[in-house]
C-alpha cells in the first residue's frame, strides 16, 4: 500500500522524492518571465530561444527538449546545464556561412542544417581567437551596421568585436547598456536581453535610445497575462509575433488580431487604440484564424465555427449566429486567412497553400475555383483594400496590385515590415 501511495503521490505532485524515483515539473515557460540563456535565428529565419537543456522555437509553442534538434549538446556523457551564448554566421562569402555556432563553457559547437560540423566541440580559443571562455551573449554584425562584418561577444561588462575577415578583437566599451545575458539581430535591429527585459542598442557605440528596457513578453512572446505597467497599444503596434488575423472595413478602419488582443486604426486619422479581443467580441474570447468585412459586417473564423459581427460600436454578434464554417462558406474549416476586395462579392478563402472563391450572392455558398498559389506556401494573414492585396507571412507583408498576381505572380514583390509600415512603430 505505501509503494502504491507513494506511485500517485509521484504522478500527482510537481516534485516528489518516492525512494529512487524522482519527478520534476522543471519545463519552463516563457510566459513565466524567464531570463533566456541565449538566442538565435534558424538558418531558416526562425527565432530560437534556449533555457536550461530547453528550446522554443518561435514566439510561441510550448519548450522542447534541446537534445531533439543538437543532441550532442546534452549527451548522456556531457549533460548540458544550460547553454553560455548562440548565433548564426550569416555571411554569403564565408566559408562557414549559415552555420549555427553554440557556446558552452570553453567549448564551441558548430552545427549546419541541423548536424555537428566535423572536428566539432573545439575550444573557444581554437575557433574564436582572443575570445574569453564562459561568454554571456553573442551576435552577428555584418557591415554597414558594423565598420566590418563582425561577431560581437559579451562577458559581464566587456565587449569583444571579433574581425570575422582577419579574426583581430577589438576591445569596446558599451557604459549606456546593462550586461546582456543573451544578444539577437532581428529584422536588422540589435536587442540585449538582461532577465525578462531587453534594450535595443546600436552595435557601434552601444547606446541604447528611447524608453528601455522593455519586457520581452510582450514583444517576442504570445503570452495572455501582462503586467500593469505593460502599454497594450505599443505592445500590439511592435510586437513581433505574426498576426493572426486582418481587414479593413468599408470606411476604412483596419482591424489586426493577434492571440487576446486586437487593434484598430482609424481609417480618418490614423489613430490607433487596442483592447481584448473578448471585450469586443465577447463570443469569441480570442485567437481567430481569419477575418474578412463584407457590407458592413467581420466574418470572423475559429477552427470550424464562423461568427459574423455587425461593424458598430458595440460590435454585436447576427442573429443565428455562430454557424459552421462549412454551412456559411461551403469549405471545411479551419481557414488559414479570407479577404473580400472593395466592391466586390467574391471571398477569397486561403487553406493551406491553396486558395478558393465563394460568391457570396448567391445561395447556397460554394467554395470554387480552386488554385495552388504560386510564390507564397504558407499564409498568415492578407486583407484587401483599394491598393491592393496584402499577405501578411511572419512579421512581414507583401502588396500585390491584383488578386490574380498574388496567386499566379512570377516573382514575389518587395518584403514590407507589418510593426513598422502597417503601424508605424519604429522599433
Amino acid at each position: 500500500m505505501k509503494i502504491l501511495l507513494s506511485a500517485v503521490l509521484c504522478l500527482w505532485a510537481p516534485r516528489v522524492t518516492c525512494g529512487l524515483l524522482t519527478m520534476r515539473a522543471d519545463v519552463p515557460d516563457r510566459c513565466l518571465g524567464l531570463e533566456m540563456d541565449a538566442v538565435t535565428v534558424s538558418e531558416e529565419g526562425m527565432p530560437f530561444f534556449f533555457k536550461g537543456r530547453y528550446l522554443f522555437k518561435g514566439f510561441h509553442g510550448k519548450a522542447e527538449l534541446l537534445k531533439g534538434s543538437f543532441p550532442e549538446l546534452d549527451d548522456a556523457d556531457h549533460p548540458l546545464e544550460h547553454l553560455d551564448a548562440a548565433f548564426r554566421m550569416h555571411y554569403e562569402n564565408a566559408s562557414d556561412h549559415d552555420h549555427l555556432y553554440f557556446f558552452v563553457d570553453n567549448k564551441v559547437y558548430a552545427y549546419y542544417k541541423h548536424k555537428l560540423e566535423e572536428g566539432f566541440p573545439k575550444l573557444i580559443s581554437q575557433v574564436f581567437p582572443g575570445i574569453p571562455d564562459h561568454v554571456d551573449a553573442a551576435v552577428v554584425c555584418p557591415e554597414p551596421d558594423c565598420e566590418e562584418n563582425e561577431v560581437i561577444f559579451f562577458k559581464g561588462g566587456f565587449i569583444y568585436h571579433f574581425h570575422v575577415g582577419n579574426q583581430a578583437v577589438e576591445h569596446r566599451e558599451f557604459k549606456t547598456m546593462p550586461n546582456c545575458t543573451s544578444a539577437f539581430r532581428y529584422m536588422e535591429h540589435y536587442y540585449c536581453f538582461h532577465g525578462h527585459q531587453f534594450s535595443k542598442f546600436d552595435p557601434k557605440t552601444g547606446e541604447v535610445h528611447g524608453r528601455y528596457p522593455k519586457e520581452a513578453r510582450d514583444f517576442f512572446m504570445r503570452c495572455s497575462n501582462y503586467s500593469e505597467e505593460t502599454d497594450i497599444v505599443e505592445r500590439e503596434r511592435c510586437s513581433h509575433v505574426h498576426l493572426d488575423a486582418i481587414t479593413s472595413d468599408d470606411v476604412g478602419n483596419l482591424y489586426a488580431f493577434r492571440g487576446h488582443h486586437f487593434l484598430q486604426r482609424d481609417g480618418n486619422n490614423d489613430t490607433v487604440k487596442a483592447d481584448t479581443i473578448e471585450a469586443s467580441f465577447k463570443e469569441l474570447h480570442s485567437e481567430v484564424d481569419a477575418v474578412f468585412s463584407y457590407e458592413d459586417h467581420l466574418y470572423m473564423m475559429k477552427d470550424n465555427i464562423l461568427y459574423v459581427y455587425k461593424v458598430s460600436e458595440p460590435h454585436t454578434l447576427v442573429e443565428g449566429y455562430p454557424k459552421a464554417v462549412k454551412d456559411v462558406l461551403g469549405l471545411e474549416g479551419p481557414i488559414d486567412a479570407a479577404f473580400v476586395c472593395q466592391d466586390d462579392h467574391v471571398a477569397h478563402v486561403i487553406k493551406g497553400d491553396h486558395i478558393y472563391d465563394v460568391d457570396l450572392k448567391k445561395s447556397p455558398h460554394e467554395a470554387t475555383n480552386e488554385r495552388p498559389l504560386s510564390l507564397i506556401k504558407k499564409v498568415d494573414a492578407a486583407m484587401c483594400d483599394p491598393h491592393g492585396v496584402r499577405v501578411i507571412v511572419g512579421n512581414h507583408f507583401y502588396h500585390f496590385n491584383t488578386v490574380e498576381l498574388f496567386v499566379a505572380g512570377r516573382s514575389i514583390p518587395e518584403q514590407h515590415r507589418v510593426s513598422m509600415d502597417l503601424f508605424g512603430c519604429d522599433h
